[in-house]
C-alpha cells in the first residue's frame, strides 16, 4: 500500500528558468502582445507611434521593437512575402497571417539573435492559435523560404 498525502506526493520537475527581455515579459508573450497590435494597427488605419500611444499600460521593449520594426521595414517585408507567397498576394491573405507573417520576417530580417527555429515555431504557433486550421502550414512555408533567403546556412 502507497501512502498518500502532502510528503508522499510526486514532485514536478523543475521548469528551467526562462531568460526574459527587460520589462519581465518572454519574448513569446512579446511576440503574441506584437501580434495584436500590429494586426489592430491595420485594422484601425493607425501607425506604430498611434498604436503604442494608445496603449493603457507600457509596452515591453521587445513588442515595441517588433511593431516599430515591422513599420520602419514594412515596405521591404511587403515585398518578400509578396515575392515568397505566389498565389496569395497580400491583400488577399486574412490579416492575422499577414500580421504574423510581416512580424516573422522581420525577426528573420533584423533580429540576428533570436533562432530561426525558434521564429517559424512561434510564427506557426500563432497562426495555429489565431488563424484558420490551414494558416499554420501557409506561414511556415512561407517563412521557411524567406529564412533560407534572409539567414542563408553559412559555407
Amino acid at each position: 500500500m502507497t501512502p498518500t498525502g502532502p510528503t508522499t506526493a510526486a514532485r514536478s520537475p523543475r521548469r528551467p528558468r526562462v531568460e526574459r527581455p527587460l520589462g519581465g515579459v518572454g519574448r513569446r508573450e512579446a511576440r503574441e502582445r506584437a501580434l495584436l497590435l500590429v494586426y489592430e494597427a491595420s485594422q484601425r488605419g493607425l501607425d506604430a507611434e498611434g498604436i503604442v500611444a494608445d496603449q493603457a499600460v507600457g509596452l515591453d521593449p521587445y513588442t515595441d521593437g517588433l511593431i516599430r520594426g515591422v513599420e520602419r521595414h514594412g515596405e521591404a517585408i511587403n515585398a518578400v512575402i509578396g515575392r515568397l507567397s505566389r498565389e496569395w498576394p497580400l491583400e488577399r491573405m486574412p490579416a492575422i497571417d499577414r500580421a504574423i507573417l510581416r512580424i516573422g520576417v522581420y525577426e528573420l530580417g533584423h533580429e540576428p539573435e533570436v533562432p530561426t527555429a525558434v521564429v517559424l515555431n512561434e510564427a506557426v504557433e500563432l497562426a495555429n492559435s489565431y488563424s484558420t486550421d490551414d494558416s499554420g502550414r501557409f506561414v511556415n512555408g512561407v517563412l521557411a523560404a524567406a529564412a533560407a533567403e534572409l539567414r542563408p546556412p553559412a559555407a
